[in-house]
């Protein structure tokens, strides 16, 4: 028997198949309980952080599975454990202000960008390497891709910066809160042209990305839902000298609107509380997180038993993790080696579990880059793809130049980390 299947109305059982299905409970439940040694800890510590340590693994490998996970979700944290660039705290020049300089004091500035993008990026890499808790980098990292904004278009380092303080906050808090913060974030709201949007005008971009990538997938709204929710939105913008969020009274749209069924004179926070309401947007997250951490192949009922623990948890997401970390689906043979490392758990991973820490990291940035996972960076609003499209003819090339110049005169490691941490985990 399985969740909680019964023999109900079969009866008593006669004494002998009460006394197997005894025993079979027991040793099922004493190799359930068993600790999970030295692969079982790799496997753990790999799949929710980057690049296991010996001394990790030996400390993980005495425990029960869900002693490991318990103990795995109690060291995590909400804030870097490294000082931030001392840019970021630095006034920027405003997009108005850029469009007045002369050509040549423009391109200054935009030198002075890339340096500053270059730093965040290298700031952010060095954490994980250094940090107590991977698993709050890794989740820092899955939300990036999640909730994607790029420095690209949104220009202002200062903000990407903020955004990530955002969310490695919540990165193993409050999907709701979340979610209702970075639809405010003015990273966002520039990535996604909200900060201009007016009820004369509203802009949809936004209304549509959060309904299909954000919260509930595609399939599962309208056209007039995006059209209703974008006039939600209005009103919600920024300072332009100080980057902050502000509310603009005078733009938005105060007027009756009607998203999935519900109507009401809705703002932006109404919608997303419409959003969060739908057991669609529990099951979307669910999905994906399995993607992340078990396999490339969902199990639907598995998915959907995990995001009743994530509604009923009112959107935490640790009790999430716990009931995905603990679940026969994570600790199954069979997706085991099945996820595509990506280039920052490639990069990130191999340098961390073989010790190395260099003075100088922005080789390693630019590798990450090389490979295709540009940090502050994703190449659409769709995040990362991940899974096999990590894998084509240069950058399977570029992996194994990587690995080569890491580990170069070391042929016994070289050969290890070949195996380990090449492609699959």
């Amino acid at each position: 028997m399985r969740d909680g299947a019964s023999h109900r109305g079969c009866g008593i059982l006669p004494g002998t198949m009460r006394a197997a299905a005894a025993a079979f409970l027991f040793f099922a439940v004493a190799a359930h309980a068993a600790p999970i040694g030295e692969d079982g800890a790799r496997h753990l510590l790999n799949r929710t952080g980057f690049g296991a340590t010996d001394a990790e693994v030996r400390e993980f490998a005495p425990l029960e599975p869900a002693e490991a996970v318990d103990r795995l979700l109690a060291g995590t944290h909400a804030e870097a454990s490294l000082a931030p660039p001392a840019f970021v705290d630095e006034a920027f020049v405003p997009f108005y202000k850029l469009r007045q300089m002369s050509p040549d004091d423009r391109r200054e500035e935009q030198r002075k960008l890339v340096r500053q993008g270059v730093e965040l990026r290298t700031w952010w890499l060095r954490e994980m390497l250094t940090t107590s808790s991977p698993l709050t980098e890794r989740m820092t990292l899955f939300w990036h891709g999640h909730f994607a904004t790029s420095q690209r278009k949104v220009r202002l380092n200062q903000l990407m910066y903020r955004q990530n303080v955002l969310l490695r906050r919540e990165a193993l808090g409050s999907f709701a809160t979340l979610l209702h913060e970075i639809s405010k974030d003015p990273a966002m709201l520039v990535y996604l042209d909200n900060a201009g949007s007016r009820r004369e005008a509203p802009n949809e971009n936004f209304a549509r990305e959060v309904m299909e990538l954000f919260t509930l997938g595609e399939g599962h709204y309208g056209e007039n839902d995006i059209k209703e929710a974008a006039r939600a939105f209005t009103g919600w913008s920024l300072d332009r000298d100080t980057g902050r969020y502000v509310y603009r009274r005078a733009w938005h749209d105060d007027g009756e609107k009607t998203v999935l069924g519900r109507t009401g004179r809705f703002d932006g926070d109404d919608v997303l509380d419409v959003l969060l309401a739908r057991p669609e947007t529990a099951e979307f997250v669910a999905a994906k997180l399995w993607r992340e951490f078990v396999s490339p192949a969902p199990d639907a009922d598995e998915v959907k038993r995990w995001a009743a623990v994530f509604r009923d948890a009112h959107y935490e997401v640790k009790p999430l993790l716990r009931a995905m970390l603990t679940s026969d689906a994570f600790w199954a043979a069979e997706n085991r080696g099945t996820l595509v490392k990506s280039p920052v758990d490639l990069v990130a991973g191999t340098m961390r579990a073989y010790g190395i820490r260099p003075m100088e990291l922005r080789p390693a940035v630019l590798a990450c880059a090389a490979l295709g996972q540009n940090l502050f960076s994703p190449p659409n609003v769709k995040g990362w793809p991940g899974g096999d499209a990590w894998i084509d003819g240069a950058t399977i090339l570029g992996r194994k130049q990587f690995l080569e110049r890491v580990f170069v005169g070391d042929e016994q490691k070289l050969a290890l980390v070949y195996d380990a941490t090449y492609q699959m985990k």
